[in-house]
């Protein structure tokens, strides 16, 4: 099948608009064929997945559409260096796949990097020479580019800013990184083109009964509005992350834990950290984690921990001691050592791992993913990685189908663009983050000029991608746009604080909001963005 027929086939007129979004749910008077919780990538996938096979599906996301761990990951599309010295030769090998996928589908936001992993002892070169040339291989059809040993010279081209003492050279090895809630975005819009129904801010209170005692629904709020729905399905999917154990006790009280929540930071500092267009990887630090540090928009991002946590939060928050350790490990690579003062943003995110023993190792349970058929008949989907997001919602709505008694329909993602595709982007300078609807971004800017003017000296970011968030792309609060429409709040928090009044005027003219409105945002926003703010 040519690339795109699935998607010229199935696309209906939908747009992405919340108010639309609740005339169909309004609408709706037969029960959905599946309603998912959770909008992060697992549940948009699964969204993309059931909707493209023809399936009435409902998403349902209790805050904004990857609030969570999804907008909070390293940025890469990878298979994963160290899962492959684990010896997880299938994740590995399935990851690489939907590596190459991604970039075919979304070009956009998807893109090729270099990666080098400095060596500064003389057994280095060998060893991870021998190892990433094996993870070229298992790439196959869908590799990146091929790795090579490196000279101290050719280390130093590539990594201008990188610690010279002991410096022997190198290994350049290729993989992806990409926008993780800018992709999440498109995939949403993606899922509401194909007919699905998804809603931000909608909270699930309770799950509906069948007279035999199953789970066959829920009951919801609109967090806006206060306003309460009922509605009825073949099959409830949680795919709610860090969070499903809660949904997973709301359908049985009592039920054991499966989720093994782990923290991971990151650190964002200016570009002159890491000058140049190639990435480190660091593949042993003291905790036994692999480091990054990764030109991303302009700056230069340096994580990650891997830290048990008792309890997922939706803002979880930099512990003083992942903070440090990344400085401290930061500054034995890198030439001009980055200070507490450096740091531009911090950020946290949770890993949904799936339980494996009493073990508190975090580091070591796998990130494939995990499916259970719940006693209350509810579909759990816990685990795996941003990489493999559209292998799982295959896998999930094969065995969702299947439970619900649903007919028979094979998945037709493998070669469906994403929402924005666009073939050469980057044309569209800081836009090509919207790929397709870059140019509609720059009628608006055309159209009003104060929109065109950036929103803060040190960002790119425009009033017009603002008015986009608002009419497109469902951004309901403050947050919602510095956040994860644009990533201004990520990349330099004080600059996200600083440019949050323009854009409160902004949103509140699109959302038709009061000064109370303007002045409730600012403070909400206000807390939250200081806890991007090292302490």
């Amino acid at each position: 099948m040519a690339r795109g027929t699935v998607a010229a086939r199935h696309r209906r007129d939908f747009d992405m608009n919340r108010s639309e979004m609740y005339q169909r749910l309004r609408a709706r008077k037969q029960p959905w064929d599946m309603i998912v919780a959770g909008g992060g990538a697992t549940g948009a996938g699964v969204a993309i997945d059931a909707a493209t096979r023809g399936y009435d599906v409902l998403l349902l996301e209790q805050s904004d559409f990857g609030k969570g761990t999804s907008s909070r990951s390293t940025k890469l599309v990878h298979g994963g260096v160290r899962y492959l010295e684990q010896g997880n030769l299938s994740l590995v090998m399935e990851a690489l796949k939907e590596r190459g996928l991604l970039l075919e589908n979304a070009p956009h936001l998807v893109r090729n990097l270099a990666f080098v992993v400095p060596n500064y002892d003389w057994w280095e070169a060998p060893f991870y020479g021998i190892g990433l040339k094996l993870y070229n291989l298992l790439a196959g059809k869908y590799g990146f580019g091929a790795s090579r040993i490196l000279s101290k010279e050719e280390t130093l081209e590539r990594l201008p800013t990188i610690k010279t003492e002991g410096l022997r050279g190198g290994v350049v090895y290729f993989d992806g990184q990409f926008d993780d809630s800018r992709l999440l975005i498109n995939l949403v819009s993606t899922a509401a083109e194909q007919g699905a129904v998804l809603l931000n801010y909608t909270q699930v209170t309770a799950l509906t009964r069948d007279a035999e005692g199953f789970v066959d629904g829920a009951r919801f709020r609109d967090v806006e509005t206060g306003e309460e729905f009922e509605h009825r399905a073949r099959i409830v999917i949680n795919a709610t992350g860090p969070f499903a154990d809660g949904l997973r006790r709301m359908a049985e009280p009592g039920v054991e834990p499966i989720v093994a929540a782990s923290q991971g930071i990151h650190l964002v500092f200016d570009h002159s950290f890491l000058a140049g267009d190639s990435a480190i990887m660091v593949p042993h630090t003291s905790d036994g984690r692999v480091m990054f540090a990764i030109p991303w928009h302009g700056h230069t991002l340096v994580g990650t921990t891997d830290t048990p946590v008792a309890e997922a939060a939706l803002e979880p928050v930099a512990m003083e001691q992942e903070i440090e350790f990344i400085l401290q490990t930061a500054s034995l690579y890198l030439a001009k050592s980055p200070s507490r003062d450096d740091v531009l943003s911090v950020f946290a995110g949770i890993r949904p791992l799936v339980r494996a023993g009493q073990s508190d190792n975090t580091a070591a349970l796998s990130r494939g993913h995990t499916i259970r058929i719940e006693n209350s008949a509810m579909l759990t989907i816990s685990g795996g990685k941003w990489t493999t997001y559209r292998h799982m919602a295959e896998d999930c709505v094969n065995q969702a189908a299947t439970l619900a008694r649903l007919a028979e329909k094979p998945c037709v993602t493998t070669h469906l663009n994403i929402h924005g595709f666009h073939a050469s982007a980057e044309k569209f300078g800081h836009l090509r983050v919207y790929g397709s609807d870059a140019p509609s971004i720059r009628r608006l800017e055309d159209g009003d000029p104060a929109l065109a003017e950036p929103l803060h000296a040190a960002l790119p970011y425009t009033g017009a991608e603002i008015v986009w968030a608002a009419r497109e792309e469902m951004a309901r609060t403050l947050e919602d746009v510095l956040a994860r429409r644009t990533r201004a709040l990520f990349l330099n928090a004080h600059a996200a604080i600083e440019m949050a009044p323009r854009t409160a005027d902004l949103l509140a003219r699109e959302l038709g909001r009061d000064e109370q409105w303007k002045a409730d945002q600012l403070a909400q926003f206000g807390d939250v963005a200081r806890r991007y703010l090292p302490a």
